[in-house]
């Protein structure tokens, strides 16, 4: 399999994320579920699951979980945290662009704008399509993007400095003449017992997507939008709101038209 980008960044992502607060999360999410689901059962995708982080916090809340990730080291360390754990997740190495699953789940989540990181919007509808062939009718569709004002503002040209006990980050971001697309260049420095350090370097890419482009392609995918709010609220998007969480299902109706 190609390098996805993350296999160096997958050794530190969680003392990287440290600041990201999971459980919070994890309860915010189930509260969208809870109130919008309609089909019977419990079983849960996340998609571009990571190191497991997210999809371990769902389990505990009761789900029944599948992760799904591209890259084999942010596997590796979801396999290694869910040993340690005991938790029965089925883990699974997949590009989201090809998901295919034996049978289907009542909620897909895809969380810390994983979808941004798809090369082009033709790829994030063909990703909802996906989804909605494996959710079962009543099921949900939970994700969360980057804003726009985001990589305009925020990201921008903008870099940031992040220090811990196991890396030194430099992340630079460079906006592209489209105005939406952030090519990331992440310089990771990690001090060796020598006292020296050892560089490596990744790049990534994220894309951000109108409200608009959102809400037509999940109609086009098949899905009913239910809400589009401002993260960890059910309040609508602000101008300056740096991340959206969309709620969609699939309705019984039109799956058993």
């Amino acid at each position: 399999m190609e390098d996805t980008g993350y296999e160096i960044f997958s050794y530190y992502y969680d003392a990287l994320t440290e600041n990201v607060d999971y459980q919070a999360r994890a309860r915010y999410f189930d509260r969208l579920i809870q109130k919008n689901l309609q089909s019977d059962g419990n079983v849960m995708l996340d998609l571009a699951c990571g190191t497991g982080t997210m999809t371990e916090q769902m389990a505990k809340l009761g789900y029944d979980m599948i992760g799904i990730d591209y890259s084999a080291g942010m596997l590796s360390r979801a396999m290694e945290k869910k040993i340690a754990e005991n938790l029965p997740i089925i883990y699974v190495q997949q590009d989201m662009r090809e998901l295919e699953l034996y049978g289907t789940v009542d909620a897909t989540i895809c969380t810390l704008d994983s979808l941004n990181h798809l090369r082009n919007w033709s790829e994030v509808e063909n990703v909802m399509q996906r989804i909605w062939q494996v959710t079962e009718p009543g099921g949900l569709l939970v994700f969360d993007m980057n804003t726009l004002y985001k990589h305009q503002v925020l990201l921008g040209n903008e870099v940031y400095v992040y220090e811990t006990e196991d890396v030194y980050c430099v992340w630079e971001n460079v906006l592209k003449d489209d105005d939406c697309t952030v090519d990331i260049i992440l310089q990771l420095f990690q001090c060796c017992e020598d006292g020296r350090y050892t560089r490596t370097e990744e790049h990534l890419t994220e894309r951000a997507y109108s409200v608009d482009q959102v809400a037509d392609g999940l109609k086009r995918a098949g899905f009913q939008l239910l809400g589009i709010y401002a993260a960890d609220t059910e309040e609508p998007l602000q101008e300056k709101s740096e991340r959206m969480v969309v709620v969609a299902r699939k309705e019984r109706e039109v799956w058993e038209h």
